[in-house]
């Protein structure tokens, strides 16, 4: 009997026979002699999770029909409660619900993390709920973030695996490029205010 992989959760029979047409099968197969995918929050991951502010959160319905919607907020908002589990607040927003209707009858869930600043990105598969819970919800608050929490969502990791960084387009956060260029006009007027003094002294040599 063919022990499951935690990558069978991607690498279907019909996955593997692809990659074995397109050459690629080696190289993975040379991944699942190792395990497959991690299964288990790592610290790695945390030191991830805590300098993401962007998600890409996708759904299905009973029938099989995908959504993917973006979950945003402060660095850090998505957070892991054990090693097993991320949890975040989530925020009301236009009150379509169908997120929240497609984990009702469908709880498999994928959750898509992209680092555009360093160009990493996570790939987490699980299982997710909705939970109506004021305090978790406020623990799960990210701290001055002026929102309004609807509920949190927490998903059961099953299976991630970190994409290569190879066509992550290169971007800079737009409040980390404010700070830069602050720092920038300072050192420039520092440099203008001493050539400024320099050639002052020179004049009056």
């Amino acid at each position: 009997m063919t022990a499951t992989l935690s990558s069978d959760i991607a690498f279907t029979p019909r996955v593997k026979a692809l990659q074995h047409q397109r050459g690629s099968r080696a190289t993975y197969a040379r991944m699942e002699a190792h395990g497959g995918f991690r299964t288990a929050v790592s610290p790695d991951l945390v030191a991830f999770l805590a300098e993401i502010d962007t998600a890409f959160l996708a759904t299905a319905t009973a029938e099989g029909q995908p959504y993917a919607q973006h979950r945003g907020g402060p660095p850090g908002f998505i957070r892991a409660l054990d090693e097993r589990t991320l949890g975040f607040a989530d925020f009301s927003g236009n009150r379509q619900y169908v997120t929240t209707g497609n984990l009702e009858e469908n709880d498999r869930a994928f959750l898509f993390l992209i680092d555009y600043a360093r160009r990493r990105r996570v790939k987490l598969w699980g299982r997710a709920r909705v939970v109506q819970d004021p305090d978790l919800v406020a623990r799960l608050m990210p701290a001055g973030y002026e929102a309004r929490p609807e509920q949190a969502i927490l998903f059961t990791v099953e299976a991630w695996d970190i994409n290569c960084p190879q066509h992550i387009p290169r971007k800079i956060d737009a409040a980390l490029a404010a700070e830069a260029l602050v720092r920038i006009e300072a050192e420039r007027d520092r440099l203008a205010a001493e050539n400024a003094a320099l050639r002052a002294r020179l004049a009056g040599a």
